[in-house]
């Protein structure tokens, strides 16, 4: 098995963070969690903000906490070390997965968690056993709807791909440092960045 794998413990402990988060109520950690993923990974939260641009805002949450979890679980192995995915990763990813799901007949017919193509499954194993659990388990107990993870699922397909690749360098992404700006400081009456449909100020940006 590739050293790049994320190992089950890895996936196990990433889960288990965020449901005592949950638990908690811990909105300073998630807060601060969520700024380090702006920092980070600015292509992620543009990639699924377009989720919820096309969406809306409940397909548009599920995509970011799917993301901000695939991000996690990448994170805890290589810590500083991961690289920071680029836009050109995303499209080609995106390439790659679709050309590997439309490869599979009868794809839609599938139960939703299942509508994955295996090479993208040998890849991160233990990433995708887990995401097929939560998938299921969300829409068996209503927290998440069928449509809902229909939707998401193959974006979240797309970044486990782009973070693999830039991982194993299949795809180079970024070395992890400041962020040059490519657009003027947002303001804080704006549209947070981070595609959570609030203010700037009532979001990211709270003091």
């Amino acid at each position: 098995m590739s050293e790049h794998v994320i190992a089950a413990d890895l996936v196990d402990a990433t889960i288990e963070s965020f449901t005592q988060l949950d638990q908690a109520g811990d909105k300073r950690s998630m807060k601060k969690m969520g700024l380090r993923l702006r920092k980070e990974q600015p292509a992620l939260l543009r990639y699924t903000a377009t989720v919820r641009e096309e969406h809306g805002d409940v397909i548009g949450e599920a995509a970011v906490f799917y993301g901000t979890l695939v991000w996690a679980m990448f994170q805890r192995k290589h810590g500083k070390h991961l690289a920071r995915l680029t836009q050109e990763n995303l499209d080609a990813s995106q390439t790659i997965v679709d050309e590997e799901r439309g490869k599979i007949e009868g794809l839609d017919t599938k139960p939703i968690h299942e509508r994955v193509a295996p090479p993208l499954v040998e890849r991160q194993p233990h990433i995708y056993a887990k995401l097929q659990e939560l998938i299921e388990e969300d829409v068996r107990e209503e927290a998440m709807t069928a449509i809902c993870a229909d939707v998401i699922y193959r974006p979240v397909q797309i970044l486990v791909e782009a973070f693999d690749a830039a991982t194993e360098g299949r795809r180079p992404g970024e070395r992890q440092g400041p962020v040059v700006r490519e657009a003027a400081k947002v303001g804080r009456n704006e549209p947070c960045p981070c595609g959570s449909g609030k203010k700037y100020k009532k979001c990211c940006g709270k003091a």
